[in-house]
C-alpha cells in the first residue's frame, strides 16, 4: 500500500515493521480525552494544585488562560488564571481535590487574618501601657 497524500507516494510501513520499529500503531496511540477540572486565579494557588494533582498521579495539563496583552483587548480578562485539564475518567476526583485545596487555603488565610488581628490588638495595648500615666501613691 502507499500513501496518497505524498507527492511521490512512497510506500506505507507495515504493522510488522512499526512493531519491530516499537512504535505503536495509530490504534494503539493515547486515547486520553483530557477536559476542566478547574482553574487558580494566581500562580501560587496554580502551583499548589499542580503539586497536589501530581501527588496523586493525576496527569494534569496546565494552560495560561491568557497569554498577552491582546487577550485583554479582546477578552476583557484582566486578570491572570491558570485552566488545569485532566483525563475525564480523573476529573471529579481532581475537581474534588482542589476544592479541598481552596477550603484549605481560605481557612488558613482566616486563621492568618485573625492572628494578625490579634497581635495588633496586643501591640496596641503594650503602647497603651507604655504612654499611660504612672500611678500615683
Amino acid at each position: 500500500m502507499n500513501c496518497t497524500d505524498c507527492p511521490t507516494h512512497p510506500p506505507l510501513v507495515s504493522s510488522d515493521e512499526m512493531r519491530d520499529r516499537g512504535l505503536p500503531l495509530p490504534h494503539e496511540l493515547d486515547q486520553h480525552r483530557f477536559v476542566k477540572a478547574g482553574i487558580a486565579e494566581d500562580p501560587v494557588t496554580a502551583q499548589i494544585f499542580e503539586d497536589v494533582l501530581n501527588e496523586r498521579r493525576i496527569p494534569t495539563i496546565v494552560r495560561p488562560g491568557r497569554s498577552g496583552v491582546v487577550d485583554e483587548l479582546t477578552t476583557g480578562n484582566l486578570l491572570p488564571w491558570w485552566e488545569f485539564l485532566v483525563p475525564d475518567k480523573d476529573q471529579a476526583r481532581a475537581a474534588a481535590l482542589m476544592e479541598q485545596v481552596k477550603i484549605q487555603g481560605l481557612a488558613t488565610a482566616d486563621e492568618a487574618g485573625r492572628a494578625a488581628e490579634e497581635e495588633e490588638r496586643e501591640g496596641e495595648l503594650e503602647r497603651a501601657q507604655e504612654h499611660a500615666a504612672p500611678p500615683a501613691f
